[in-house]
């Protein structure tokens, strides 16, 4: 068992090992995950079906959607519609819209 003092000592040292392992990456979202797939969600703009989703149009991506919470020139970045996870920077959904600037 250990004491209160030995976890005193190796505290400090358990909670900088944690900070200089950086931030835990998010998981990205699947294709098939289901909310993904009913947005019509692509990792590749480029392969969105614009048969079953009229609304695509060239150049619309994640990387330039209102919702993504990265850089446009990010490989990833949060989407608040996949809580927790990630979308491609190049990905595209249904639920699209312009950033604004």
């Amino acid at each position: 068992m250990t004491s209160r003092r030995r976890f005193i000592q190796i505290a400090p040292l358990a909670a900088a090992s944690l900070w200089a392992a950086g931030p835990v990456h998010a998981q990205l979202v699947g294709e098939k995950d289901p909310q993904a797939a009913a947005l019509g969600y692509v990792a590749d703009a480029a392969r969105a079906d614009k048969a079953k989703f009229k609304n695509y149009a060239a150049g619309q991506q994640c990387g330039n959607c209102a919702l993504y919470q990265g850089k446009a020139a990010d490989a990833a970045g949060g989407c608040p519609l996949f809580a927790g996870r990630q979308v491609a920077g190049k990905g595209w959904c249904s639920a699209y819209s312009k950033k604004a600037g």
